[in-house]
């Protein structure tokens, strides 16, 4: 091998350090508690199952986002614990990576607190997701204190939400209310509808059709019992019309 030859390939395995492949895998620890998983995983469900007939978002949740092609963790990826992309194929990814999406970032960024995160949560990712993201919507929930806040880029910074009353805040991008509901973080419609799971719905739709059910039953009842009520007079009227026939009086004159 030459030395331009040797130059060249050890130019090229330099590139490829620095250029990764486009097929990046996510690369991202588990999350820490069952209970942060237990809350992504309500979250996922229930956004899913909300917008089960759209295919023009992606939700993900503790996915990397790969923004730069020099794939340094603290300055060019980042995994926020759950996020929503708008206007986008629905599909499954190994990660997001931005220059293969448009250059799209995340809509909607949800970060779950903890102990040894909170720090970064609070300042050095909400730098970021508000001066390189730009993200409209950044929230931070922590299940065990049940700290909630959320902020909405506004000319460039984010500015905190405030509740609606409820202690519910209000995500532009989603057009949904964010709130507690016992003890983890829930999505509320416009209105304050609790936003249900798969299960919670078809649950709600067997109860709804036994109440149904129940209210046909209890019509039918209801109209065997006027029947009935309706059977017994007439029986009643036509004894008193033999009685009176018996001791020869004109039924009609009574």
């Amino acid at each position: 091998m030459t030395l331009t030859q040797e130059r060249e390939t050890s130019q090229q395995e330099k590139e490829s350090v620095i250029f990764p492949s486009d097929d990046l895998y996510s690369d991202e620890p588990p999350l820490e508690t069952e209970l942060h998983l237990r809350q992504i995983i309500l979250l996922l469900k229930c956004l899913e199952w909300l917008w089960r007939d759209k295919n023009d978002f992606y939700v993900a949740a503790n996915l990397t986002i790969y923004y730069s092609r020099n794939k340094r963790k603290n300055e060019d990826f980042r995994g926020p614990d759950f996020f929503v992309v708008l206007g986008t194929e629905r599909k499954t990814r190994k990660s997001w990576v931005v220059w293969e999406e448009e250059g799209k970032y995340p809509n909607f960024i949800l970060e779950i607190l903890s102990d040894s995160t909170a720090k970064i949560d609070r300042e050095l990712k909400k730098k970021l997701y508000q001066d390189t993201f730009r993200t409209p919507d950044y929230f931070w929930f922590d299940p065990y204190t049940g700290e909630f806040a959320g902020f909405h880029l506004v000319d460039g910074k984010y500015e905190p939400l405030e509740e609606n009353g409820k202690g519910k805040l209000w995500s532009q991008q989603l057009g949904l209310y964010l709130g507690i509901e016992g003890g983890l973080l829930r999505f509320f419609t416009r209105e304050g509808e609790l936003v249900p799971t798969p299960e919670e719905d078809a649950q709600s739709e067997r109860q709804q059709k036994e109440v149904a059910q129940q209210e046909k039953e209890s019509e039918r009842q209801q109209k065997e019992f006027e029947r009935q009520q309706k059977e017994i007079a007439q029986q009643k009227a036509e004894r008193l019309a033999a009685k009176l026939r018996e001791l020869n009086i004109d039924p009609d004159i009574i």
